[in-house]
């Protein structure tokens, strides 16, 4: 079977491909993220332990609740929903998250945050108070961004990062981002990528993070050193936030690449507490529906200085619930958080 792709879309400055995170690796096994352009159009819905997002587009305006999970205010999620589940992942190891591709221009640091919830998470939002604390950063070193792997798929696209050692046993928000400088000369123009994963830690530990703490929006603005930066003129580069929290005493933490195979834990008493899989629950009653990866090389380096202004950005990278006929692709406008649709036809032969 061969499909014979024709796209028709309206001019825009840029066309870029973006991500987001799919699947999460922790000592307990592999859990399948909130996936915005299959889970809204499935049924029964699956239940994630990642945080639901609008797409694949960044959040570039630093006073908006949006940037805390990668909401959509305008769209009615504000801040982020709270997921139906939580990954269990033991203190001190390691937690492998699993992006999607997309351009290697998005050049960057990857972030890492976590807050404790008072309660359900599964019922809990942060909102604008100071409960995030860093547990890992990586920046630009040795000539390299930390998200070039990502980017490019050379780490099969997945981020690592560890939870500390003596981190007390609880529910806890994950905030892991990548912060894209490739039009970072002025603000806004540096792009958030924020995922927020829901997590049960289990262990010995006694400590709940520093004694001082961050929000989100709050920890950035426009004038902290590293959210206004030439990402192309290889200076040394401020990673924004606070100081990264390790944690006090405790057993070492494993540094061990987590197996995705690896055997599940003692499982919580919690309802919500999600069961590993490798397969995203639920499917979409259309038997017609495919997954469908359109990557477009980004246009970016052909404009003058890598600027653009008030671009379309957020071409979709993987159009998924593809159908014989025509299929929605879309461009986001990160400034006006809005949507315009292109058309994409598929015939087979």
């Amino acid at each position: 079977m061969r499909s014979v792709i024709s796209l028709l879309f309206a001019t825009a400055t840029t066309v870029l491909g973006h991500g987001y995170v799919q699947e999460v690796v922790t000592s307990s096994g592999t859990y399948t993220g909130y996936l915005p352009y299959s889970d809204p159009y499935t049924s029964p819905a699956p239940e994630r332990v990642i945080r639901k997002i609008p797409g694949n587009g960044p959040v570039e305006d630093l006073t908006s609740i949006d940037i805390q999970c990668n909401g959509w205010s305008s769209g009615g999620v504000a801040g982020s929903v709270p997921a139906a589940k939580m990954a269990v992942a033991a203190a001190g190891t390691q937690v492998a998250l699993n992006w999607t591709t997309w351009p290697d221009s998005h050049v960057g640091p990857v972030i890492t945050y976590m807050a404790r919830a008072p309660s359900d998470i599964t019922k809990w939002n942060p909102g604008k108070e100071a409960v995030w604390f860093k547990v890992a950063q990586q920046g630009y070193e040795n000539g390299k961004w930390a998200a070039t792997d990502i980017l490019t798929g050379e780490n099969n696209s997945i981020a690592r990062f560890t939870i500390p050692a003596s981190l007390k046993a609880g529910q806890y928000l994950i905030r892991h981002e990548i912060i894209a400088l490739h039009s970072a000369y002025a603000y806004p123009g540096a792009q958030f990528y924020p995922s927020c994963i829901q997590v049960e830690v289990t262990g010995s530990g006694t400590e709940t993070g520093p004694s001082e703490l961050v929000a989100f929006p709050g920890a950035y603005t426009e004038t902290t050193p590293g959210i206004v930066f030439d990402a192309y003129k290889g200076a040394a580069y401020p990673i924004p936030g606070p100081a990264v929290w390790t944690g006090g005493a405790g057993s070492p933490a494993s540094n061990a690449p987590v197996a995705a195979t690896s055997a599940a834990s003692t499982p919580v008493q919690n309802t919500s507490v999600g069961t590993p899989t490798t397969a995203a629950a639920g499917t979409s009653k259309a038997p017609q529906a495919q997954l469908l990866r359109l990557h477009l090389l980004p246009l970016l380096r052909s404009h003058p200085q890598h600027q653009h202004q008030e671009p379309w950005h957020n071409m979709v990278n993987a159009v998924e619930r593809a159908t014989l006929g025509l299929l929605p692709v879309y461009l986001h406008s990160p400034a006006r958080r809005t949507t315009i649709t292109i058309s994409m036809f598929v015939i087979r032969r």
